[in-house]
């Protein structure tokens, strides 16, 4: 059996509602966009980061990454090889992998356990969390 689909006319509202629709940014997802410091052996570098994690039910723990801002020391210090580091934010501060730089100078961070961010520790702070 063929079936035809034949577009009816649009109205401007229409358009308006579509592209509300398909607005979706990826950093809506990120759990934490700001200033950050990055801790290597006695050597402190302020970048930005836009950070994100999930529980990870298979081993019970917490698994964080994202991305560090482009940064002339971090290009030095690192070569291109992978390094552990101390993330440190206002709200606290986690042991994490450095490395993977990307084509926009940005450098992948990953980490498990408690996060370098805020995150909700009760179910009361879970459910009061927006979606």
């Amino acid at each position: 059996m063929l079936v035809w689909w034949i577009p009816l006319q649009a109205s401007a509202g229409d358009h308006a509602k579509e592209a509300t629709v398909n607005s979706h940014s990826p950093h809506d997802d990120s759990d934490y966009i700001g200033s950050a410091t990055v801790i290597m052996a006695s050597t402190e570098v302020e970048v930005q980061v836009e950070l994100r994690g999930f529980f990870q039910p298979i081993d019970g723990r917490f698994c964080w990454y994202g991305r560090v801002g482009q940064s002339d020391i971090l290009d030095e210090f690192l070569q291109g090889r992978r390094r552990s580091v101390v993330v440190r934010t206002s709200a606290g501060e986690a042991a994490g992998t450095i490395g993977d730089r990307d084509f926009w100078g940005r450098y992948r961070i990953q980490g498990r356990g408690r996060p370098p961010y805020p995150t909700p520790s009760s179910l009361d702070e879970v459910e009061a969390t927006p979606s």
